[in-house]
């Protein structure tokens, strides 16, 4: 559960932006948007291995 503790004379807008910044942070929404469809551990493998692809040739290109 996040906390925001409100200081006194706060603005609510700014409380509030603090409590969107730190929900964001924790990556609850994502985890959400992740776990609502199963994925087989074979495709995550292989989304896994192309994206390892595609930086290393980005690494490659630098140099």
């Amino acid at each position: 559960m996040i906390i925001i503790p409100i200081k006194e004379g706060e603005n609510i807008e700014r409380a509030l932006k603090r409590y969107k910044k730190k929900f964001e942070r924790t990556g609850a929404l994502k985890e959400l948007r992740r776990r609502k469809q199963f994925d087989r551990p074979s495709i995550i493998n292989r989304e896994e291995k192309l994206k390892a692809i595609y930086i290393e040739k980005l690494r490659k290109a630098e140099e």
